[in-house]
Parts: C-alpha cells; structure tokens; sequence
C-alpha cells in the first residue's frame, strides 16, 4: 500500500492542508493520507500553539468524510517535543511492507539542515516537497521529490491572526473547524 504521511501543527487544519493532502493523493497515487498532528515542534516557537487535544480534534472534524484520509495520534501521545525520525519508525513497524511518502511544503525545506536524523529518514520514506506560495522550489536535494500543488495561499498564522483581531476566517478552514474555533474560543 501506498501511503502518505503529512505532519504537521495544524494549528488550526485549513483548507491548504486539506488540498494539499488530496492532490498529494491524487498525483502520487496513494491510497491514504494519514494526519499527524505533532505535541510540540522542534522547529516553532510554542507561545502560540492550541493544546495538542485541540488541534487533534480539529483534525478530525476536518478529515471528516474523506474515506482517504486518517489521522494519527502517536506524536501527541508520546509528549514532549516531535522528531520525524522517531515518528518514522513507529510507522515502518505498523507498516512494514507499505511505501511511506512523507509529505512537507516548501515551506519547511529550510529547516532540513536542522532535522534530527535525516539521513536516516530518507533511507525509510519517499521524501515529497509541495509547494507552497511565497516559497519557491529551488536548490531542491536530490532525495525529495518535487509536487507542483494548487496554489492556496492560507496558513495557520493568517487564520490565527484573523481570529485575534475579530476578522472573518470563515472559509480559510472547514466549516466544522469554524464551529470549533468559535465554540471553543480558541486563538482569541
């Protein structure tokens, strides 16, 4: 089985974590997507960030309906900061005769010098980077494979910010994530 694994904050899901996924699937030719909510990045400030429980359950409100797509909790159970290698042989273990395509934006490429063990990770999975606006695909390591994405060009931060500043984020995030926010008052 092919499967994708997109990690991530998701502080909150949006709609470009969502098209990412599905296209991801769709031109990859993978037959799931699972979800992976970290506890604490290693790479982010921590201020910020919605409870790990939050962020879960936002995820799966968002993936609600989508047969392809799962979500993992094993980064949020295991505390503390998330390293991707450690995730990944939890994942190799579970799946041990499955292809893993792990997923990131372009965004993230320039933060691969500082990734724990990566020489070790690309042994393990097919590296993919989409992209994303505002940060081009250029100087690309051999190892990761490029995905030219729709151009979405929402992140958690803009949502964050609209929140704060009691601005419309209406349609930046699935409408149930929406509910969530609001009900929760989350980001306020």
């Amino acid at each position: 089985m092919k499967i994708g694994i997109l990690g991530g904050t998701f502080n909150p899901v949006h709609i470009g974590h969502l098209i990412l996924a599905e296209e991801a699937r769709e031109k990859l030719g993978l037959e799931k997507i699972i979800f992976m909510p970290a506890y604490l990045p290693p790479h982010k400030d921590n201020a910020d960030i919605a409870a790990a429980g939050e962020r879960l359950k936002m995820v799966k409100l968002a993936i609600k309906g989508n047969k392809y797509f799962f979500v993992s909790d094993i980064e949020i159970k295991r505390n503390g900061r998330s390293y991707t290698i450690d995730t990944i042989k939890e994942f190799k273990k579970a799946h041990p005769k499955d292809e893993l395509y792990f997923i990131i934006g372009s965004d993230l490429l320039k933060y691969l010098d500082d990734w724990k063990d990566l020489r070790e990770i690309i042994t393990m999975v097919k590296f993919v980077a989409a992209t994303r606006p505002g940060y081009p695909l250029e100087n690309i390591p051999a190892y990761i494979k490029t995905l030219a994405i729709r151009a979405v060009d929402v992140s958690g931060f803009q949502v964050r910010e609209c929140v704060k500043n009691n601005k419309s984020f209406r349609y930046l995030v699935p409408e149930s994530v929406f509910n969530y926010i609001n009900k929760k008052g989350l980001y306020r």
